[in-house]
């Protein structure tokens, strides 16, 4: 039997602590762990039986058995490796980008090298419920489809210290942390794009994404068509044709987990997407398994899985969703096919900035002139 590529692993927080014994599970070696400290990639070396660990990204990357990287990291740090990654020969399955320009980068490397894996890690995408879902919809059980319904709820996403999910400039909140991988499953299983907020063919969506909600984690995706409905209720898939009294059971996720997993990572990450992983692992197994080589991997496997291209989209309507809600109007979705001037973008931003600046200090106006205020602070909440 011909060996799995060895795998680096970018990451020390819950991700990447369920990723690695899931990745063991599957016939994959572990050769390498990388941690923003030393002492960060040591402590979890040591916990998961990491041979070799370094805080120096080149350490990984140039690893003589690395022949696969998977980045778990915040946003920010995700394109200066996966593009340095591909440049180097090495697969890569990341995470989400920061930002637009970002993810731009990434798809650029990704065409540099189109024999290298290159995947955005949207796990939502390999559970069986969706991949059964998006046939169902190819096979016409809801007829044309007309409404996309997608509900989030779960507590906050804030830790108590601040890091980079507080800052939407580093690509946090839960509009990017859960809502661009929405984005991204409702495009894949209906084959449509949003335009104007509003997906291509006349479909409309419909997102709410609630993370001031204690209690257990819900993730519901609908698709409404003018034959039935399609309903995904976490792992399980529901459906009713117009013709019937009631909605049957299309298929019940049986999958368990949890045996061989850490206990601080697993509770960290909802059932759902614990599962989704898990489905995804197995899917890169079958994708490298049995080729020549141990950079070269077979598209079937891993054909749901999102790509950079898929990346720099679902950004695109996050910008545009931002873009709307300051405007307050309608905004159209602008995919980068070129990347901006850096200068120009920084004119933008100081211009905003001023002009918030601005308005905060004249807000005060009293006979002795205006009121001084401190300057505006942006408060991020847990519920956009």
């Amino acid at each position: 039997m011909k060996k799995l590529p060895g795998v680096g692993v970018f990451g020390t927080g819950s991700s990447a602590r369920v990723l690695v014994p899931l990745l063991r599970a599957e016939g994959f070696t572990v050769e390498a762990l990388w941690g923003k400290t030393e002492e960060e990639a040591k402590q979890l070396a040591d916990e998961m039986n990491i041979t070799f660990y370094t805080s120096r990204t080149d350490d990984v990357l140039l690893h003589q058995d690395v022949d696969l990287v998977c980045i778990n990291i915040p946003p920010p740090l995700t394109r200066q490796i996966s593009v340095k990654a591909l440049g180097i020969g090495k697969n890569v399955v990341c995470e989400k980008a920061a930002t637009s320009v970002d993810a731009f980068r990434m798809v650029t490397a990704s065409r540099y090298y189109p024999q290298l894996m290159s995947l955005v890690g949207n796990v939502l995408r390999f559970l069986p419920a969706f991949v059964r879902m998006k046939q169902l919809i190819a096979e016409h059980y809801v007829g044309a489809v007309m409404i996309c319904d997608a509900r989030v709820c779960s507590g906050s996403l804030l830790s108590p210290n601040y890091g980079w999910i507080c800052d939407e400039l580093m690509g946090g909140g839960g509009l990017h942390t859960m809502g661009t991988y929405i984005v991204d499953l409702l495009t894949h299983l209906t084959g449509q794009k949003a335009e104007k907020m509003l997906m291509g063919g006349g479909v409309c969506s419909i997102v709410t994404l609630n993370f001031n909600m204690p209690g257990a984690f819900v993730h519901e995706v609908m698709v409404v068509g003018s034959a039935g409905r399609l309903v995904a209720r976490g792992a399980d898939l529901y459906g009713q044709k117009n013709s019937a009294t009631q909605e049957e059971l299309l298929l019940r996720d049986s999958l368990a987990v949890g045996t061989g997993l850490p206990e601080q990572g697993p509770q960290d990450v909802p059932l759902l997407y614990l599962k989704g992983m898990v489905y995804m692992v197995q899917a890169l197994r079958q994708s490298f398994q049995g080729q020549g080589d141990r950079r070269t991997w077979d598209h079937t496997p891993v054909s749901m899985a999102a790509s950079f291209e898929d990346g720099l989209y679902m950004q695109s309507v996050v910008d545009a969703i931002k873009r709307s809600s300051r405007s307050g109007e309608w905004e159209a979705v602008e995919v980068l096919t070129e990347e901006p001037d850096a200068n120009q973008n920084l004119c933008e931003a100081l211009q905003r900035n001023n002009l918030s600046t601005w308005a905060e200090l004249n807000s005060g106006e009293s006979e002795g002139g205006p009121r001084r205020t401190p300057p505006p602070v942006l408060i991020y909440s847990s519920d956009w």
